[in-house]
């Protein structure tokens, strides 16, 4: 009788229709087989696993998944009552192939004008804090052997000032991948000269060091914002002259332009600030309970009519409101991003300034993603490396070119 039992038993967990969760190619799987039903039945491994990338553990599959394929595995298993007598029940796992696997990753021409490396990433200091940047060409750019459109530059400067600029060269535009390049090297070699530095900061004691008229800090605070907008001016007719020079128009160079001009001082943190375009800049204090947006985007309403420092419109009275002056006791991050990484991190405007928003962002670098890609601010001696890596990410229908630089 007791035969029959264990006869019966180990027959219906045989022949229960099991059905394993697909998993996904290069992504980590896991998948607990529920035994509750069968209290007498233990599973002594499963085989086959080999090609699959998986291991058996504690009656879980678990690892990161191989190729794309349909897996036949065997899983090997015995009756309590009879632990000699092995059986085996025949399941089916299913990988999904990579979306990342369907795109092409073609290499641009390094014989063409204008030639940068598909991806690039630069780490080092910036003030008495540390800087990490990364800056990747888009699938979209990458499947058809595109350039990468975005591009950045960080500098330190005399005076212990510090400088980082991203641009965002704009698709459409012919050589937007030199004018990207041209915008981030130019304002950051315009502050290059002490003496435009040593005008802002005799301008930055009238507004916060001494006591003085409130129309003495009024007159200071324009004199920081002309040497600002001399700066992007500075930039405007780089890329105007650059586009004679080579016979194109200034519109072929198109791209947008964010900066940060920063130094430490006995007061605090000055971050002077700037941006055209629809790329972010974002500070968060120092004990990750506040986040503010330093700069006005082309987005929302206007949506699709992205502004460029290339567009001559963009000089009239309004741009006052794109520079921003700062002043902090002191931050944790200091962050720049082009729309690659904002629209599929953050998809709305109103998110960047969300604090909610920016711990699920840094849990994301920390390695809660589909990847298991981490980005370790503590040990950061390859941080530039795995920060490149991060931004391999996928994001369906996000495939824009990349670049974050974050200050730490």
């Amino acid at each position: 009788m007791e035969k029959a039992v264990i006869d019966k038993e180990r027959e219906e967990f045989k022949e229960v229709h099991w059905v394993l969760k697909n998993a996904n190619s290069k992504q980590f799987y896991e998948f607990s087989l529920e035994m509750e039903e069968f209290p007498n039945i233990t599973i002594l491994k499963i085989e086959n696993l080999e090609e699959t990338g998986l291991i058996f553990e504690n009656n879980t599959l678990s690892g990161i998944a191989a190729a794309h394929n349909m897996y036949d595995l065997d899983i090997a298993f015995f009756h309590t009552r009879d632990v000699h007598t092995i059986a085996v029940k025949k399941v089916q796992l299913f990988i999904n192939a990579d979306p990342k696997d369907l795109w092409k990753n073609i290499p641009s021409d390094r014989e063409a004008d204008f030639y940068k490396p598909d991806e690039t990433s630069y780490k080092g200091k910036f003030l008495d804090k540390r800087i990490v940047v990364a800056s990747k060409r888009g699938r979209s750019h990458a499947h058809e052997g595109k350039f990468r459109d975005d591009d950045f530059a960080v500098n330190e400067l005399p005076g212990e000032w510090s400088i980082v600029s991203v641009s965002d060269g704009a698709g459409s535009a012919a050589a937007a991948r030199e004018g990207s390049r041209l915008a981030a090297v130019s304002v950051n070699t315009f502050f290059s000269t002490p003496d435009i530095l040593k005008e802002i900061e005799k301008n930055i004691s009238i507004l916060y060091r001494s006591e003085h008229a409130e129309l003495m800090e009024h007159e200071a605070g324009q004199n920081i914002i002309r040497c600002l907008y001399e700066s992007v001016l500075y930039v405007y007719h780089t890329l105007d002259k650059t586009a004679s020079e080579l016979g194109l128009s200034i519109s072929d160079l198109h791209t947008t332009l964010i900066f940060t001009l920063a130094k430490k001082f006995d007061f605090g943190y000055i971050i002077l600030s700037f941006g055209v375009g629809d790329c972010p800049i974002i500070l968060i204090n120092e004990d990750f309970s506040e986040v503010r947006l330093l700069n006005l985007m082309d987005v929302g309403e206007f949506g699709g009519g992205t502004r460029f420092i290339t567009m001559k419109e963009i000089f009239n009275d309004q741009i006052i409101s794109r520079f921003g002056i700062t002043l902090v006791n002191d931050f944790s991050h200091l962050i720049l991003m082009t729309d690659g990484i904002y629209d599929p991190k953050f998809v709305t405007e109103n998110k960047l300034e969300d604090l909610a928003s920016w711990k699920t962002f840094f849990n994301d670098l920390n390695g809660n993603n589909d990847d298991r890609s981490k980005v370790d601010f503590i040990n950061d001696t390859e941080i530039d490396t795995r920060l490149l890596t991060w931004a391999d990410f996928w994001s369906r229908g996000n495939h824009d070119d990349r670049t974050l630089a974050i200050i730490y």
